[in-house]
């Protein structure tokens, strides 16, 4: 066995290993940073006793190739080519879209619960976002219904903010005081 074979065997049990440690948790109970986390400083302007999020979308960059005419063709006085034109090839990065940060307020952890997120993935499903099961846990699938949703308003992001948690009915609107119920309708 060469050395090399010794080698690449040793590190793949050595990643088995590792993976099989006990008390290594799941792949799905790894989480995207920034996800559930929310942001200490509240965005200019911001209510700075509410909890917020940032969401950063990169800029998006293209490679652009053209064909730069360093010489025009020499042509004879009946129209014949003498020399051909001459070009060199340029490449150069183009910023399509600018890179953007929005911030915003969201619902803080303390509000994220199990059946505050159980009712989420309801209103996703009811609305069409969301084809899970309801678990009450803030999967992919569930940030993946947050991020449909939320996208035509102008959020691209599976952060749930508030302004979408009060259009799924999950948060109360501000002005309406706490334990206010409608009247019967007769």
């Amino acid at each position: 066995m060469s050395a090399r074979s010794i080698l690449a065997a040793s590190a793949a049990a050595l990643c088995l290993t590792a993976c099989d440690r006990a008390g290594a948790p799941a792949v799905s109970q790894l989480v995207e940073p920034g996800l559930t986390t929310a942001q200490p400083a509240p965005p200019p302007g911001g209510d700075p006793d509410a909890c917020h999020a940032r969401d950063v979308t990169p800029a998006e960059i293209e490679t652009v190739t053209e064909q730069v005419m360093l010489q025009p063709a020499s042509l004879s006085t009946d129209g014949k080519v003498l020399y051909p034109a001459v070009y060199k090839t340029e490449t150069r990065q183009a910023i399509v879209r600018q890179r953007r940060e929005q911030r915003f307020e969201t619902p803080c952890p303390d509000v994220l619960t199990p059946d505050f997120i159980a009712s989420l993935q309801r209103a996703l499903k009811a609305r069409g976002h969301y084809r899970g099961p309801i678990n009450g846990e803030m999967t992919a699938r569930t940030r993946r219904a947050v991020q449909a949703f939320q996208k035509p308003q102008g959020l691209n992001s599976g952060i749930l903010s508030i302004a979408a948690a009060r259009q799924l009915g999950l948060v109360r609107h501000p002005g309406i005081p706490e334990g206010w119920e409608p009247a019967e309708l007769n």
